[in-house]
């Protein structure tokens, strides 16, 4: 009986604690739980953009996801459409995806619509002629107590997302994006 009240007494305060969450963000006291990186790669941004880009290729850098598919004709645009698999920790879960922007070489941003919801981004910068900086921004709800979720994922999610833009600077510095 004890357990029972101490479980009743531990979900009403994460119920609490999540509405708290959403209200101060809502009302622009504390920022949502988004994970901002920036990397710089000694590789023009044309070089950058056409690999980082190219969807079928994104396995190649991005560690988490084992597959990638797009569910909709070429050429990628806003509103194409696509599918991964994703493997974080030894869970897999489908993140489908929708395509927000499109701009070559300077922008390419996602909507996430599988059971984590939200956003991505990525910004292609020219430095100079042979540098470019990439800023990317990405933005998960769990789908349970996405607000407390958010918050704790978010040291984990940016150490593997800093990982993958490591790896994507190693390839592109490296010069190993022949097919």
């Amino acid at each position: 009986m004890a357990l029972l009240l101490l479980a009743a007494c531990g979900l009403i305060g994460a119920v609490l604690v999540e509405l708290l969450l959403g209200r101060l963000i809502n009302s622009g006291a504390i920022r949502r739980p988004e994970i901002n990186l920036t990397i710089e790669i000694a590789a023009p941004r044309s070089a950058v953009w056409a690999y980082a880009s190219d969807i079928a290729r994104q396995p190649e850098w991005m560690h988490e996801m084992k597959r990638v598919e797009m569910l909709t004709p070429p050429p990628v645009q806003p509103g194409s459409r696509g599918r991964a698999t994703v493997r974080i920790f030894g869970i897999s879960t489908t993140d489908d995806v929708v395509i927000t922007q499109f701009d070559p070489p300077s922008t390419f941003a996602i909507r996430h619509e599988g059971k984590f919801v939200g956003e991505g981004l990525l910004r292609f910068t020219e430095i100079d002629a042979t540098h470019t900086r990439i800023d990317w921004m990405e933005y998960l709800r769990p789908p349970l107590f996405a607000n407390i979720g958010g918050f704790v994922q978010r040291p984990i999610l940016g150490g593997i997302f800093r990982s993958d833009l490591r790896h994507l600077k190693r390839i592109l510095e490296e010069g190993s994006t022949a097919s």
